[in-house]
């Protein structure tokens, strides 16, 4: 069920940026606000990494645009849909990789940021909440740039 959860809204976040340009996946909501489809793309991105690779499987490794704050992702000025895309769809795969692998949701890695064990159950229940909640970003974003609603 979570995974199936958390996958309907990959694919859901992938649908919002379906037939658009470069230029339009990078269209701001309301500046001075950042935040873009694309934008929205490289921080999930950000956070699958973070999650699956450095919190469940104690990987030591940089994340993909940015340092500590992950706002930096957001900053799509030189961005194209096709590394965007690539490193996403890069770390969903690792994602799920790490997830089948895994002998049970109980399995726990570290979250420094709260200073906690988390289980890999709650690593896909945060997935799940941070894709609809940007996923309802990804709504008034697409509507905003052709009218396009729905999921």
């Amino acid at each position: 069920m979570l995974r199936g959860f958390l996958d309907f809204h990959r694919a859901t976040l992938a649908m919002k940026c379906e037939g658009l340009t470069d230029e339009q996946l990078r269209q701001r909501s309301s500046p001075p606000s950042t935040l873009s489809l694309l934008g929205l793309v490289r921080h999930m991105a950000e956070v699958e990494r973070t999650w699956f690779r450095r919190v469940i499987n104690a990987e030591d490794l940089p994340l993909v645009w940015s340092d500590s704050d992950y706002q930096v992702a957001y900053d799509v000025a030189d961005a194209t849909r096709a590394e965007s895309f690539a490193a996403w769809q890069a770390e969903v795969e690792h994602s799920r990789r790490i997830e089948l692998a895994a002998e049970t949701l109980d399995v726990t890695g570290h979250q420094p940021r709260w200073e906690a064990d988390v289980s890999l159950r709650l690593v896909m229940l945060h997935l799940i909440h941070e894709y609809a909640r940007h996923n309802g970003h990804a709504d008034f974003l697409r509507e905003a740039i052709d009218g396009v609603v729905g999921a």
